[in-house]
């Protein structure tokens, strides 16, 4: 009877073992879902106007407008697990006759790369030697830096001249970053829940369009510079895990004779930040010229949003019709404006 008791026992230590083993087992799944644990997604932007100048004689007019868009995908502790950073600088010109100067192609920082010439013309704002990295690279350092980071551990990078200073600076981002930071502040506060994991990579991409018009006695000339920006988490596969689109508006105005009637100082609010001031439900009408209800231009953007995820860039363009319009399940969830530009973002976010 001793004897099986002893057998008994040692059969009951052994299976509590191979319990307990079991759990830990358990435990290490656990820590490979919270590696895969869902993330919130943030799109921030920040823009605003240079100094204007007159044109004069022979020298046309010159304004320009610095637009910085950060994204970011944040854990549970509001810790940054990935980031992306790129900023536009589009400018715009006129005669001192009022008439524009047709805008060429504007791109980010990001897509100009070394042609940015950083590296070349760039110079260490405290005046002590060095070299100073393409503006890309300090793009790259900015964020390799913050990654694993909270918001208020990052802005401590920053000094109140907005340059950078401690591990940021030590690690080649040496410019200001006075627009960038003010991004990632609007992209963590708005980040919500999405289907992003830390298995997916995040990107931002511009499409920016540019409408020059000439002054006249009844009107003032213009240069009105649209930006659509896609923020994209991207799976191994080239798939859509999560996406957030908006877009910065600004208008740079001069009349006729040349002098620039633009106020600089004007705050530019993104069109999600607009929300219900946008007006699209209040004037916008469907294209088609039907009846029924426009949405706001947040939501009809949230719906193209949702549209992107799980798909590729191959599968965006049928999205749209030869117009441009949104067009199949899409338009049927409310989403029934142009979206060419939001297309075009979106797929060099993903690829």
């Amino acid at each position: 009877m001793k004897k099986f008791l002893a057998v008994l026992i040692a059969a009951l230590m052994l299976f509590t073992l191979a319990a307990c083993g079991g759990n830990n087992a358990t435990d290490g799944n656990a820590t490979d879902g919270d590696a895969a644990a869902a993330l919130k997604l943030g799109l921030g932007v920040s823009a605003s106007y240079g100094e204007a100048k007159n044109a004069d004689g022979d020298t046309n007019g010159e304004a320009g407008v610095e637009i910085n868009a950060v994204a970011v995908l944040l854990d549970g502790e509001g810790k940054i697990a990935d980031i992306a950073i790129d900023v536009l600088d589009a400018d715009a010109a006129w005669t001192s006759a009022g008439a524009a100067v047709a805008s060429t192609e504007a791109k980010t920082k990001y897509e100009l790369g070394t042609d940015y010439n950083m590296a070349a013309y760039g110079k260490k704002h405290d005046g002590s030697e060095g070299k100073v990295l393409e503006w890309f690279e300090q793009a790259d350092a900015f964020e390799a830096t913050a990654k694993g980071k909270t918001l208020d551990e990052v802005k401590a990078f920053m000094a109140e001249d907005t340059y950078t200073t401690g591990d940021l600076a030590a690690a080649g981002c040496t410019i200001s970053v006075g627009g960038i930071m003010k991004a990632l502040e609007k992209a963590v506060a708005n980040a919500a829940d999405s289907k992003a994991t830390a298995a997916d990579k995040l990107n931002i991409a511009f499409a920016t369009s540019i409408e020059n018009t000439d002054a006249t006695e009844e009107k003032n000339g213009s240069v009105a510079i649209d930006a659509t920006i896609v923020a994209a988490a991207v799976n191994a596969e080239g798939k859509v895990a999560a996406a957030k689109t908006d877009v910065a508006s600004a208008e740079i105005t001069f009349d006729t004779k040349g002098a620039s009637t633009l106020d600089a100082a004007a705050e530019i609010k993104t069109k999600l930040e607009l929300g219900d001031a946008y007006n699209m439900a209040a004037y916008g009408k469907k294209h088609d010229g039907s009846d029924g209800k426009v949405l706001e231009w947040y939501a009809q953007a949230g719906e193209f949003d949702k549209a992107l995820v799980g798909k590729t860039a191959a599968d965006f363009a049928a999205l749209a019709g030869a117009d441009g319009y949104a067009t199949g399940d899409i338009a049927t969830a409310g989403c029934t404006m142009a979206i060419g530009d939001m297309i075009k973002a979106a797929t060099a976010a993903t690829k």
